[in-house]
């Protein structure tokens, strides 16, 4: 499963959009894993693949200060949620206002995950990484 492209969507109401077809087909079945991800972007994942990769944060001792500080912000941010039959999840308020997401978003695959961004975000990050 690689995740790639990158996506315009709309806000068809409060926190609710539509997550692209081509994304959608690599999931397996209608739920996925998303939290806070690095650039305050949201990262989304399939459960199964997140399983794999919450083994490996769980593996890392607590005694060391940017383990914690990882676990502490990626896990109680996460939340798994459902994709309508119409192709549309809802996303927390708390993960709206950390990415500053309002009436649309981008959405880039990014091999192993995707991730949703604040279009402005985005191009921005784009600029800075490819003047």
């Amino acid at each position: 499963m690689v995740f790639f492209g990158e996506y315009q969507v709309s806000f068809s109401g409060v926190g609710r959009i539509i997550l692209p077809k081509k994304i959608r087909a690599l999931l397996k079945g209608t739920s996925f894993i998303l939290t806070k991800g690095t650039d305050h972007c949201l990262t989304g994942y399939d459960k199964a693949n997140w399983e794999n990769r919450a083994a490996e944060l769980l593996q890392s001792s607590v005694f060391e200060e940017n383990n914690s500080a990882r676990k502490r912000f990626v896990f109680s941010s996460l939340v798994q949620l459902e994709i309508d039959d119409q192709g549309r999840f809802i996303i927390p308020k708390n993960l709206l206002e950390y990415a500053d997401l309002k009436d649309k978003a981008t959405i880039i695959g990014v091999a192993d995950h995707f991730e949703v961004w604040k279009p402005d975000k985005w191009k921005k990050y784009i600029k800075k990484i490819n003047p």
